[in-house]
């Protein structure tokens, strides 16, 4: 499955576009991490628990984004974007989205 940010891909022709795909995560801090972020906001620096965290999530969005498409046929998924909103405090959605297409 080729995914890009891009609206066009290079050396190939949209045929179709199938429609909006996505694929979503919501994650939560834990208090093991927050003792730790907390510390880290004395010294500063990167928070690698957080780091780690939202990596994670980002992967899992975008695993569940490509089954979607995979579940529609498409060769690719154009357009590609990342999101993420606050759904309670300590709580977060992650959200990648796209448009899945068919090459001719």
């Amino acid at each position: 499955m080729l995914i890009v940010t891009t609206e066009t891909v290079a050396g190939k022709e949209i045929a179709e576009a199938l429609g909006v795909v996505r694929g979503s995560t919501v994650r939560a801090r834990n208090v093991g991490r927050d003792i730790f972020a907390s510390l880290k906001n004395f010294v500063g620096g990167e928070i690698n628990e957080y780091t780690r965290l939202q990596a994670e999530a980002r992967e899992e969005a975008l695993s569940r984004m490509i089954k979607d498409a995979e579940s529609l046929g498409a060769d690719a998924v154009v357009n590609i974007r990342f999101t993420t909103s606050t759904i309670v405090q300590g709580a977060s959605e992650i959200l990648a989205y796209g448009t899945a297409v068919k090459f001719k």
